[in-house]
C-alpha cells in the first residue's frame, strides 16, 4: 500500500517543481502576462495572452489550430542532444486563422515577412531548452509577443513632434540648397569663356 501513495505523492512533487520551474523561466523571458496550463490527462494546452493596450482580457491561442513539430536540437549536448527531439516549431497559416483580428493579421504578414514561408504560415521555432515542453511553451510566448506587437497602433504625433518634424525637414532643405549652389559655383568656375 506505501508503494501507491509515494508513487502518488512523487508524482505531485514532480508536478509542483514543473509548475514552479515554469514560472522561474517566464519570468525569467518578462512573460508575467502569460499563462500555458496542462489540463487533464489528455495534455491539452491552453494558452492565453494578455493585450494590455487594448484591455485587460485574455486572448485564447487555439493550440489545435497550431502544427506543432519536434526535431533534432542542435548545439552542445552530448549524446543526449542526438537521441532526442527536443526543438520546437511551431506554425500556422496567417489568412486562414479567424482567432487575430484582420487588421492584426495584415500586421503580421508585413512585419514578419522572413519567419512566413510561401504557403502563408508563420513559423516559429525554439531550441533553447533541452526539454520539448519549455521548448513548445517559448514557441507559444513568440507567437503571444508577435500578436501583442502587431496589435499595438503607433501613438499620435503631438504638437511639438510636428513643429520639430517641420523644422528638422527645413533645416535639411536649407542645407540641400546651400550644397547646391556651391556644386553650382565649382562647376562655373571650371569654365572657362573663349571670348
Amino acid at each position: 500500500m506505501a508503494a501507491p501513495v509515494t508513487a502518488c505523492f512523487s508524482r505531485s512533487v514532480q508536478f509542483a517543481n514543473r509548475v514552479e520551474l515554469s514560472r522561474q523561466i517566464l519570468s525569467r523571458l518578462n512573460c508575467d502576462l502569460f499563462i500555458l496550463r496542462h489540463l487533464g490527462s489528455g495534455q491539452q494546452l491552453l494558452a492565453k495572452h494578455w493585450d494590455n493596450s487594448q484591455g485587460g482580457s485574455p486572448a485564447d491561442i487555439p493550440v489545435d489550430k497550431l502544427k506543432i513539430t519536434y526535431s533534432r536540437s542542435s548545439g552542445p549536448g552530448g549524446q543526449h542532444v542526438n537521441k532526442v527531439n527536443t526543438k520546437a516549431e511551431v506554425r500556422f497559416h496567417v489568412q486562414t486563422a479567424e482567432w487575430i483580428p484582420e487588421e492584426v493579421r495584415k500586421e503580421i504578414l508585413v512585419k514578419n515577412k522572413t519567419r512566413i514561408n510561401k504557403a502563408g504560415e508563420l513559423i516559429v521555432t525554439s531550441e533553447v531548452s533541452r526539454s520539448q515542453q519549455r521548448n513548445l511553451d517559448d514557441c507559444v510566448q513568440k507567437i503571444s509577443e508577435i500578436i501583442s506587437e502587431s496589435s499595438q497602433q503607433p501613438p499620435e504625433p503631438s504638437a511639438e513632434d510636428i513643429a520639430l518634424r517641420a523644422k528638422r525637414l527645413e533645416k535639411r532643405n536649407l542645407e540641400r540648397l546651400k550644397q547646391k549652389k556651391i556644386q553650382s559655383s565649382t562647376k562655373q568656375a571650371r569654365q572657362i569663356n573663349f571670348d
